[in-house]
């Protein structure tokens, strides 16, 4: 620092302390870094990295019928696992198996070193009615950088909107995603309702270093005559939707329902068991006209409300306008405080005709 600079400096603090004489030294200091500091005028990082999670799990990313498969049989995998893990002398032991949407994550008491993985894809291997290749390789958890594409039309040459099946088509022909694997499902948002461009996000796997994303950060690519462009962009996973109660801003494991819902009819059961348990698949003779069963070789052909927007449709399909907006903050704000309103309102209504 110049002797100029050194001197604005004390002239700086010496206000400070004079505006608030009875703050302390160190209050004083904090502040005048605070405002007048080298990083006060800097522009904020852009954190596109997420931290990695608990080390002490083995995730073996399956379809979701293998998942249900496995988990219906959960315990007898810990033991067996928890057993030939023994058997090698290791320290490490598993405690339970988590089932999420596509994978299974076995939790265990320490991190599993490359013998303890091997280990447990041999088992999962050899159990009857697995097909072994179904089985990739257990990893541990990873972190996810979070990445936009832009510069690509809306609308393909068809006429028909970009969806995540093509943005995941073209990414495995071009070069410059070669050993980049997706943690989620590209999401494409329009930048204007008057423009025909698109926003593509996508979320990938990578380590804390961010290594896989600094490849790809700023690097163009053409895809027919368009000229595409990675950024980065500021960690935001978007809105959970709970795979539980079907309810969306907060995760499955932190849902505070006692039991699992269906996101076709809400009722207190899962999807896959809707036609033995839902009221709409079963006969009722006393209804005019009476209602017939649904045959057992056909699904459900009734219709329901979703559970979240009211629309014609389940309460996991992409037509929902909460699932189009679970990366807008503001919208969700917004149809949060119309909920509670409408809660409040409600019960007012409800005292009130009480009183009466």
């Amino acid at each position: 620092m110049s002797y100029a600079q050194i001197t604005s400096n004390v002239i700086n603090a010496l206000k400070i302390k004079e505006a608030f004489p009875a703050l302390p030294n160190k209050k004083v200091l904090k502040m005048h870094n605070a405002a007048f500091g080298q990083h006060a005028n800097k522009a904020k990082k852009v954190q596109f990295t997420t931290k990695r999670t608990s080390r002490k799990q083995a995730i073996i990313l399956v379809s979701n019928n293998l998942a249900e498969i496995i988990i219906g049989d959960a315990s007898t995998h810990i033991f067996q696992i928890n057993a030939l893990l023994k058997n090698v002398k290791s320290l490490m032991h598993s405690e339970f198996i988590r089932l999420c949407s596509d994978r299974i994550t076995i939790i265990t008491n320490n991190v599993p070193n490359p013998s303890n993985l091997s280990v447990i894809e041999k088992y999962f291997k050899s159990v009857k009615g697995i097909n072994s290749n179904e089985i990739p390789s257990p990893r541990l958890p990873q972190s996810k950088s979070y990445l936009k594409i832009t510069g690509l039309p809306y609308l393909r040459a068809n006429g028909n909107k970009i969806t995540s099946e093509n943005v995941t088509d073209f990414m495995k022909h071009i070069d410059l995603f070669e050993n980049i694997s997706l943690a989620t499902k590209p999401c494409i948002i329009k930048t204007s309702s008057k423009l025909d461009m698109a926003i593509i996000w996508i979320d990938i796997w990578d380590n804390q270093n961010s290594s896989k994303a600094k490849l790809l950060i700023n690097h163009s690519f053409n895809l027919g005559h368009h000229i595409a462009t990675v950024r980065a962009t500021n960690m935001n996973p978007g809105v959970p939707q709970c795979h539980n109660c079907w309810k969306w801003d907060h995760s499955t494991f932190s849902c505070r329902a006692h039991g699992s819902r269906c996101q076709k009819c809400s009722g207190p059961h899962k999807l896959k068991h809707h036609k033995e348990l839902a009221w709409c698949c079963k006969a009722n003779p006393k209804l005019n006209p009476p209602r017939l069963e649904t045959a057992q070789d056909l699904p459900c052909p009734h219709s329901f409300k979703c559970i979240n927007c009211k629309g014609d449709h389940m309460a996991d399909d992409y037509k929902c306008p909460f699932w189009r907006n679970q990366f807008n903050r503001d919208w969700y704000s917004k149809k949060a405080q119309e909920a509670w309103e409408t809660r409040a309102n409600s019960i007012c209504l409800a005292i009130g005709s009480k009183k009466l």
